[in-house]
């Protein structure tokens, strides 16, 4: 599933603006990233996923519990990203802006994750690892935020 951050060539958006949560899961001074499996270019993201029928926290821990196997044990908003130019194609045709809201996860326990269908391969890396990594688009203006922690809430 291509996505695109300040792209020139991204598609023009044919729905309403998506809005997700995105799980910055965090143990012991690393972040769990998972390499897609809709990625055609194998990209690395957050834990993330649309928000449905439901509320921000439910679908926090939804996300979390679908894609990992973990329960949380605390979460922390770090920010909220809506720069208009994040911009998802999905495999049914249809092309969004999105909003993700995004927060600071703590496990419960430290049990490894459980991959699910939607990612090839998951590992928590450092902070100089993340920065080496390709990333998904869609999810650089977190990445940098992240690597730029200022302790503030992000609004981007």
């Amino acid at each position: 599933m291509p996505s695109f951050y300040r792209d020139p060539g991204a598609p023009t958006p044919n729905r309403p603006r998506g809005v997700g949560v995105t799980a910055l899961i965090e143990r012991d001074g690393t972040v769990l990233v998972e390499r897609r499996a809709d990625s055609e270019a194998l990209e690395w993201a957050f834990i993330a996923g649309t928000l449905d029928d439901e509320s921000v926290l439910d679908a926090l821990q939804r996300e979390v519990r679908e894609e990992t196997g973990f329960e949380i044990e605390s979460a922390s908003l770090f920010g909220i990203f809506s720069d208009p130019t994040r911009i998802v194609a999905y495999p049914d045709g249809s092309v969004r802006r999105i909003t993700s809201i995004v927060f600071r996860v703590i496990p419960l326990g430290q049990s490894a994750p459980v991959l699910s269908h939607e990612s090839l391969e998951m590992q928590f890396v450092s902070r100089s690892e993340l920065v080496q990594l390709e990333f998904w688009p869609a999810h650089l203006p977190i990445r940098d935020a992240l690597l730029d922690d200022m302790g503030e809430v992000v609004i981007a």
